[in-house]
């Protein structure tokens, strides 16, 4: 499973831990976060993420 960043503040996604703090249970790939979760530390849209390179 593919880690995805934050465009707006670097986050980093990482599906092994998912965002249980946003409802996201560890092991969920970024494909399947509902469109409308956000960033849990700037609050930017799921379109804002790229894939990890």
């Amino acid at each position: 499973m593919e880690k995805y960043i934050c465009n707006v503040c670097s986050y980093e996604y990482d599906p092994e831990v998912g965002d249980p703090d946003g409802g996201i249970e560890p092991g969920t790939p970024f494909e399947n976060i509902p469109d409308d979760w956000v960033c849990p530390v700037c609050g930017a849209q799921k379109d804002q993420f790229q894939p990890k390179e």
